[in-house]
């Protein structure tokens, strides 16, 4: 195997086992690469003691367990909350308005934070997280309840990524995956919690108070980032503004929302073939287009270098965090709809994430102590790959008929998608940072992000659309012809609630049609997870160095 240097460069036998060299990103000469360090200097921290790193950490991962809450606490409040506004459609829209506003804002926060410095963007992120829960706790109609999702995705969205970037800073690759691990235990059970506290919060008080609650907590997290958090960014001798790619990022937001807009509305608001799907997508792929222009040619610090995604670890890590966490969100979404449909309650529906959470925080605890331990990952990710399609794929063994009664299995294939999905988010990010240069490592982890929260958007998006499609064709083909059909069936559609008040004669089929349409979203799922285990394989072995400075140490590999 190849071994870095402490400069990145590699032996005469290098290969993509090595760390990409570092580049400028316009493939300049060798006399302006060497005038990079004076102008963009990175200081390595010294590492903190272990106390001192429990604070941070602490600090950080605080803001993580809520962002990954108010991911996911839609799930069970979808119902009421359409219920309060007349429209079940709002549930992809819910939903998708907090996770594309995840995915435009945290490729920016890498580049952004090594800029302005780490303390300031996650205070900025409070502070957005903060003014969205509050704006949706109080929403009076459905735009206002939008908005307030974007606001707080936008600061979600940075909660998320800087905390990595933060973890980076302070740990060596080594120890990495165990500290990635306590805090992927912190987002499981943010994400796993999320729609058992929506549930139950709103059985008792009502769904605004969801929201409402969190606003405390968010200002306890801001004031302990600002007194605890303390990483130097990156010292350059240019004006800090003139150091943001505006443009770039100007570009990317445009295109994921006009692929959320042509994905979310077609066969759900519109038809696919209505000109509003017709003309987003298209513009979506040349706003794509143009952002990897920008990046590629224009940007002088772009905020995802072009050319660190070509490399192969760097492309098959990220799509994989990509198919596997669209995979693992349409799970969380719809997983609360098949037990609601079955006739439990919101509360007892979202106890069924439980066991994704729990088996969330063992997979990446134990996955970061095994890295810990041997410094290797290949094998573990195929293995974490497997085990995360294997319990998806048993999700589509589920009876909606039965599943009230008889549910025992839900535990078991929940657990095992959560263990998978756990393990995966920490390999696929130390695999990322272990092939790229130090000076890289907070833009490329800023990317993996985009990729993890661009595919939970996209996933909930395209399993929306399957289940609304399949839904209506399933009860149009049970109850066409019958008097008021067209009337009941959209009824039906706005809310799982309908099916305890249908005309005599509806309640079976239209619960087989519910049915139907879960199970497709689930084999919709269970596709992408294969898609992830092949993508998965393409990952190759890299070093996990022992220091900060990445430099081999006695009995290392």
């Amino acid at each position: 195997m190849a071994v870095d240097t402490p400069n990145g460069e590699s032996s005469p036998r290098a290969d993509e086992e090595t760390p990409l060299l570092r580049e400028t990103p316009h493939g300049d000469n060798d006399n302006e690469q060497d005038e990079e360090p004076a102008e963009e200097q990175v200081i390595i921290p010294s590492q903190p003691s272990s106390w001192n790193l429990l604070i941070t950490l602490s600090a950080v991962y605080t803001g993580v367990f809520l962002g990954a809450l108010d991911s996911t606490i839609i799930a069970t409040l979808s119902t009421p909350i359409s219920r309060s506004f007349s429209s079940l459609s709002l549930l992809s829209w819910l939903a998708s308005a907090y996770l594309i506003a995840n995915a435009a804002c945290q490729p920016l926060s890498g580049r952004l934070t090594d800029i302005f410095s780490r303390r300031t963007g996650l205070l900025v992120s409070n502070a957005f997280f903060c003014a969205g829960n509050l704006i949706c706790g109080l929403a009076g109609s459905e735009a206002v309840m939008i908005l307030g999702r974007v606001v707080a995705g936008m600061g979600g969205g940075g909660l998320m990524a800087i905390s990595t970037f933060v973890a980076s800073d302070l740990v060596p690759l080594r120890r990495r995956g165990l500290v990635q691990g306590l805090g992927n235990v912190c987002y499981g059970s943010g994400a796993g919690l999320g729609g058992i506290f929506g549930g139950w919060v709103n059985d008792v008080w009502g769904w605004r108070v969801a929201f409402l609650v969190q606003v405390p907590l968010i200002i306890i997290s801001a004031i302990l980032v600002y007194f605890f958090v303390n990483v130097p960014p990156k010292q350059s001798s240019k004006p800090a503004l003139s150091r943001v790619d505006f443009l770039g990022a100007g570009t990317l937001v445009l295109t994921l929302v006009l692929l959320l807009l042509g994905l979310n509305s077609g066969g759900n608001v519109v038809p696919w073939s209505h000109p509003l799907v017709l003309v987003s997508l298209p513009l979506s792929g040349m706003g794509l287009a143009l952002f990897v222009y920008i990046e590629a040619r224009v940007a002088s610090e772009p905020i995802i270098p072009v050319h660190l995604l070509l490399h192969r670890t760097v492309a098959s890590a990220c799509i994989t965090n990509f198919l596997t966490t669209a995979s693992s969100f349409i799970t969380l979404f719809y997983i609360p709809i098949f037990f609601q449909t079955a006739g439990l309650s919101a509360t007892l529906s979202g106890l069924r994430l439980i066991p994704h959470s729990v088996g969330t925080s063992f997979g990446s605890l134990g996955t970061g102590l095994i890295l810990n331990h041997t410094g290797r990952y290949k094998i573990l990710s195929l293995a974490l790959l497997v085990i995360f399609t294997l319990g998806t794929g048993l999700l589509t063994t589920m009876d909606v008929n039965v599943a009230a009664k008889s549910n025992w299995g839900i535990w078991i294939y929940m657990a095992l998608i959560g263990a998978g999905y756990g393990g995966i988010l920490t390999v696929t990010l130390l695999a990322v940072i272990a092939a790229i240069a130090h000076e890289h490592q907070a833009v490329i982890t800023s990317a993996t992000y985009a990729f993890r929260s661009t595919g939970s958007t996209i996933g909930i998006t395209i399993a929306s659309a399957v289940y609304q499609n399949l839904l209506s064709k399933g009860l149009h083909d049970r109850f066409d012809g019958y008097p008021g059909a067209e009337k009941e069936i959209g009824r039906i559609r706005d809310g799982v609630d309908g099916l305890g008040s249908l005309p005599g004669g509806w309640e079976s089929g239209a619960k087989d049609a519910f049915g139907e349409a879960l199970r497709g979203v689930f084999l919709t799922s269970l596709g992408v997870a294969v898609l992830g285990l092949v993508v998965g394989a393409f990952m190759r072995e890299h070093v996990l160095h022992k220091t900060l400075e990445r430099r081999p140490s006695i009995g290392s590999r």
